[in-house]
């Protein structure tokens, strides 16, 4: 009896500490120390934090000095990893897509990766299974799980609007083609983040960014 209480006693203390960690850092402002294909290490206080990133995120702070990033801590027994997002909205959406049964943070991430918050919301709510099944690891039962479950939830997003949300939207394209032609995330990111603010077409885009890949 005696033994059986201590191992639950250890069961409990374990995951007290997996829940109290996992909550535990919300936000990271610091110092950018180096990128790579899929994080960044954040200098906060003389600390490197390994943040998980999408390619989109990636690009965005590629030559910044500092970044404020809003964070989930993923804990498991083995395992324990940060994920950033530059929006309290994309981390909500990450949250949602972990939540459910087959969509680890890595699928989510990659979901994150290839399309903008706003089209995974419209994909949900059109019960468009294309978009989701275009990361890796993610078959189509699985994303008409992700839809079926998260359909009622997702519809409470506040959704962006406005020129900055398309061009989100655009660019996340243009960074799922260029993955997809063979380029390395590193590579696409560099070309998303100097494309030209007056190119709205996707299809220029994506010319324009394989003209200067090729340079």
């Amino acid at each position: 009896m005696a033994f059986l209480l201590i191992i639950s006693w250890k069961e409990i203390v374990k995951k007290a500490f997996i829940w109290y960690t996992s909550s535990m850092i919300a936000k990271i402002r610091g110092k950018i120390d180096y990128l790579k294909d899929n994080y960044a290490v954040i200098d906060v206080g003389g600390l490197g934090y390994k943040v998980n990133l999408t390619a989109y995120t990636l690009g965005k702070i590629a030559g910044s000095e500092s970044v404020e990033l809003f964070t989930y801590t993923h804990v498991r027994e083995d395992i324990l990893a940060l994920y950033g997002f530059l929006s309290q909205e994309e981390l909500e959406m990450f949250e949602l897509l972990i939540s459910i049964s087959g969509i680890g943070p890595k699928a989510a991430l990659g979901i994150l990766t290839i399309a903008s918050v706003d089209a995974i919301r419209m994909a949900v709510l059109n019960e468009d299974t294309s978009i989701l099944t275009r990361v890796s690891g993610v078959g189509k039962k699985t994303a008409e799980r992700v839809i079926l479950e998260l359909k009622n939830k997702i519809a409470k997003l506040p959704m962006g609007t406005g020129a900055g949300a398309e061009k989100v939207s655009s660019d996340n394209e243009v960074l799922e083609a260029l993955v997809g032609m063979g380029y390395s995330a590193f590579e696409a990111r560099e070309a998303v983040k100097n494309l030209p603010k007056d190119t709205k077409d996707l299809s220029e885009k994506i010319r324009w960014a394989l003209r200067t890949m090729k340079k």
